[in-house]
């Protein structure tokens, strides 16, 4: 169980992304805002800095276990897990953008719902992990809480161009809401440090396809010095906090 006052500070940071991150209205503008350029290299280097270390020590713990089992012959059953996340938010973006180009541009409630529950689903595991993790000091726990805001403010305005009033009416009530159910499933629950590690690897594979799936189409005019400056910058400060 990690910090009493810092973890669900961090809840309500995400809660607040959601509900107010709309309210940036520079944020949506073309060329890409460099804002989120940065916000995008934060997130990434947060997964190849600090989780696929993580990774690397779940793939451990799982081999151990796995060992006498049908499984033992696996060896990297967590990058699965990874690759998993990966694939399932690109499928989504494919269907996304297909339906997109079929209907010029506009969306329908249906895709809206099936897009919206795979962002759920991906910020109950933020929120889950900001509560009950492996043990963090507290500086790790910050730099992990401050790296899901700064990604899910990617996210937020992707879905916001994606599906307009309905994500600002509907869709960020739902979304700010997942971070506390996270939460509350992480202070009534009790799950195996493989379960964790096992989210930990699905989220890792989700964040770093959200990011590029943002930073590298040509029609946003990302800014790849925004970009670079902010994965340098939250890299030093990650291995300041280790």
């Amino acid at each position: 169980m990690t910090f009493p006052v810092l973890g669900p500070a961090l809840v309500a940071l995400l809660v607040a992304v959601h509900l107010f991150s709309g309210k940036l209205k520079f944020l949506e503008r073309l060329p890409r805002s460099r804002w989120l350029s940065a916000a995008g290299g934060s997130s990434v280097a947060y997964v190849f800095v600090h989780l696929l270390p993580e990774l690397a020590h779940a793939q451990s713990l799982l081999g151990k276990q796995a060992e006498g089992t049908d499984f033992a012959a696996i060896e990297t059953h967590i990058y699965l897990i990874a690759l998993v996340g990966l694939v399932l938010f690109y499928g989504l973006q494919q269907v996304m953008s297909s339906s997109a180009a079929r209907r010029d541009m506009v969306t329908t409630p249906r895709l809206f719902w099936l897009h919206l529950s795979t962002f759920a689903v991906y910020s109950i595991i933020i929120g889950y992990l900001l509560i009950q993790g492996e043990d963090r000091t507290p500086a790790a726990l910050a730099t992990y809480g401050i790296a899901m805001a700064l990604h899910m403010i990617v996210v937020d305005v992707g879905l916001r161009l994606a599906h307009g009033q309905l994500y600002h009416d509907k869709g960020r009530w739902v979304l700010a809401a997942m971070p506390i159910l996270g939460a509350g499933l992480a202070l009534t629950t009790d799950i195996s440090e493989l379960a964790i590690l096992s989210m930990v690897a699905f989220l890792g594979g989700g964040v770093i396809l959200n990011v590029l799936k943002e930073e590298l189409p040509e029609d946003r005019q990302s800014s790849f010095a925004a970009f670079l400056a902010g994965t340098a910058g939250y890299t030093v400060l990650l291995l300041l906090a280790t």
